[in-house]
């Protein structure tokens, strides 16, 4: 790096968090410790969904890659140099030196997401572009999000209920099914809210079955020519087998939803969010696992019932509670899954932020708890 001691994108909004629509400024820092010659300073708006695995075919065919992409925006602006004031070079003097910026984010777009195969990702890519010289880059993503108001998803404020049975065999030896059902009064929810669910079981088997239950989130991601899902878990829960012979209900235990992005991902036609709840009956022995899976809706703004609800309990425990009071407001927390690198987006020579790690809405209701 020479004499360039820091290069770095500040944004005026330190979580560096936006909504579609909004103005993402702030500005470009630049550290010197002596003189630079450079032709201009520019930062690269970028916007940009892209789908990529491989896949090991037979041996003839080696590697299979499968990929897809969109661009939502890209947009370059100099601040500093050639591009602002023509001519082939100038010198940045030694110092602290800022260039602000502002650029207003496109409706429609999708919310930020780093999957296993796939992202949908927001930075400023900034260059000093040097004559007879490597470039220095630096880069800083932000997090764009996209409203889900679960108040305009029909199905969100019904309740749901998924059976499913499986019958083991062994040999010629047949036994009774083992049966599973799991429901919930509604499927709609937002992140810091808790998710009850009602599971019962009927194990007519010669086999104990050891329960669980799971919250899973599953990323489908559309190449060209072909579409991949990916199963991750974002929680489990345990309970108490059940013997051969005995019937079981288990209620009372709930989820809390952290935070997540929304589901279906609205805006991108190459990835798609969903959630499962999952009730999980796993025989001893040699047999495989049942899954039942319920699909739940994760949104951005709640449901009015719910709000209702809340508003209720809170005046009740708390008369004199002000109207404000009355609504938790959304903060925003970061990932549950954890950050990403994002380095390559600037190349070689690169400064800045290159971990990132998106950051979603999440609720806080506990003063109704």
């Amino acid at each position: 790096m020479g004499n360039l001691r820091c290069f770095t994108i500040l944004y005026d909004n330190p979580q560096a968090l936006y909504w579609s629509g909004q103005t993402v400024s702030g500005r470009v820092f630049v550290d010197l410790a002596s003189a630079m010659k450079m032709r201009e300073i520019r930062l690269e708006f970028q916007g940009k969904a892209r789908v990529h695995w491989t896949e090991q075919a037979d041996s003839d065919s080696g590697t299979s890659h499968y990929s897809a992409s969109e661009v939502y925006f890209y947009n370059v602006v100099p601040v500093f140099g050639r591009g602002l004031r023509g001519g082939d070079e100038y010198i940045l003097s030694p110092g602290q030196h800022y260039f602000p910026f502002a650029f207003i984010l496109p409706p429609g777009l999708p919310s930020s997401f780093e999957g296993e195969c796939g992202q949908v990702r927001y930075l400023v890519r900034g260059t000093i572009d040097r004559p007879w010289m490597f470039d220095d880059h630096c880069v800083c993503a932000f997090t764009v999000l996209s409203a889900l108001d679960l108040n305009q998803q029909p199905m969100a404020n019904q309740g749901a209920e998924v059976t499913d049975d499986k019958t083991i065999c062994c040999l010629c030896c047949k036994s009774g099914p083992i049966t599973g059902t799991i429901k919930v009064n509604r499927i709609g929810y937002v992140p810091g809210e808790s998710i009850y669910f009602e599971a019962n079981i009927q194990n007519l088997s010669r086999r104990e079955c050891s329960i669980a239950a799971e919250l899973v989130m599953v990323s489908t991601f559309h190449a060209t020519t072909k579409s991949r899902s990916c199963h991750q878990s974002i929680n489990s829960l345990l309970h108490q087998k059940v013997m051969p012979g005995d019937s079981d209900v288990w209620g009372g235990d709930r989820f809390i939803i952290p935070p997540l992005p929304p589901s279906f991902l609205s805006g991108c036609s190459i990835m798609d969010i969903r959630y499962l709840l999952k009730l999980v009956v796993s025989p001893s022995g040699p047999a495989l696992t049942m899954y039942i899976p319920l699909e739940i809706i994760i949104g951005t703004v709640p449901l009015t019932s719910v709000v209702q609800q809340y508003q209720q309990t809170l005046s009740a425990a708390q008369p004199s509670a002000p109207p404000e009071a009355a609504m938790p407001s959304p903060s925003y927390s970061e990932f549950i899954l954890g950050s990403t690198n994002i380095g390559n987006e600037g190349g070689e020579h690169t400064q800045g932020q290159v971990n990132f790690t998106p950051t979603y809405t999440y609720y806080n209701w506990s003063k109704t708890t």
